[in-house]
């Protein structure tokens, strides 16, 4: 499985303090402590079939000098501490993807790392999606459902479905399980106190593409994000909204994307770092060859081609 795992958080944003020029390519290396050595693993292959050792290929191995052993691990946790220390008390908004939600084992370490982070003292933020489990759902109750750009098409009964998934399982698995690790959480959805106001969104090159009640934020209560922040509690967010107050559409409930609300709350506030979990490596070119950094013209040009379909778009 593709993944960037629970247990790699913590090195992820060690790569991205200590780097001024991190790049998906900081993904591709995460190094743990198991038992007497260190093991590496790729997060873009996160399986017992892609576990690489390092004792096993010989780039390390408690066979060598101890001196070396106590040296190279040093260093990482010189790196490590002094990454935590530039973190402490700036937010990280965490994006946790529905295909990266599948194993039980890795749902585990994602909460368990959570609940790391939150008592080293960063104000981490999850915002989750859930679309294998809509998918489940849907094909369950015998509703039907579509996707236009990498979108939802979301009529209501679509979105009556995915809020029941999402704000009724999955939030609550997350926060009862960030909980059971020893750390704080809430779960929420953009209705709660008006989290996450939207207005409808429109698909298509043209914008004249109707999605159904897709909603795009256009007002984040980061009053209420801030004030669960400031005693400890992690806001576990389902990305169900609203319309905006006092607008016609205010009580229709809205589908919004995962990785778009993600995104928008993290700039919305201003926050350190923000980390898409997700089940495959990146963007791929033609080749299947990941695409370390893009630009905006870059992306353009690459949905235009077709290279980037799908799920990918919103990313």
């Amino acid at each position: 499985m593709n993944l960037i795992t629970a247990t790699s958080i913590v090195t992820i944003l060690t790569l991205s303090s200590t780097s001024s020029a991190f790049s998906p390519s900081a993904f591709s290396t995460v190094v743990t402590r198991t038992s007497n050595r260190l093991s590496l693993y790729r997060p873009n292959h996160y399986s017992s079939k892609h576990h690489h050792d390092i004792a096993s290929s010989r780039l390390y191995s408690s066979n060598n000098d101890n001196h070396n052993d106590k040296s190279l691990f040093s260093s990482h946790a010189a790196t490590i501490a002094s990454s935590i220390s530039t973190l402490a008390d700036q937010t990280i908004v965490v994006k946790y993807g529905g295909n990266a939600m599948t194993s039980p084992e890795l749902s585990t370490l994602f909460c368990q790392d959570v609940a790391t982070l939150q008592k080293l003292g960063m104000r981490v933020v999850v915002v989750h999606g859930g679309g294998p489990m809509i998918n489940a759902m849907l094909e369950k109750v015998g509703v039907e459902s579509r996707f236009e750009g990498g979108m939802r098409v979301s009529t209501p009964e679509v979105v009556e479905v995915a809020s029941m998934v999402l704000c009724g399982d999955v939030n609550k698995r997350i926060s009862g399980g960030i909980a059971l690790a020893g750390g704080r959480a809430l779960g929420l959805n953009g209705r709660d106190d008006g989290l996450l106001q939207c207005t409808k969104l429109y698909g298509g090159d043209d914008g004249s593409l109707d999605l159904g009640n897709v909603g795009q934020v256009s007002v984040v209560n980061t009053e209420l994000i801030h004030q669960l922040l400031d005693v400890g509690i992690t806001p576990v967010i389902a990305p169900i909204g609203m319309g905006v107050k006092g607008a016609e559409d205010a009580a229709v409930v809205y589908n919004i994307n995962a990785d778009v609300a993600a995104g928008r709350i993290a700039g919305e506030l201003k926050a350190a770092r923000v980390l898409f979990l997700t089940d495959i490596a990146g963007v791929l070119d033609k080749n299947m060859e990941l695409l370390e950094s893009l630009t905006c013209d870059d992306i353009d040009g690459l949905i235009k081609d077709e290279t980037i379909t799908g799920g990918m778009i919103p990313k």
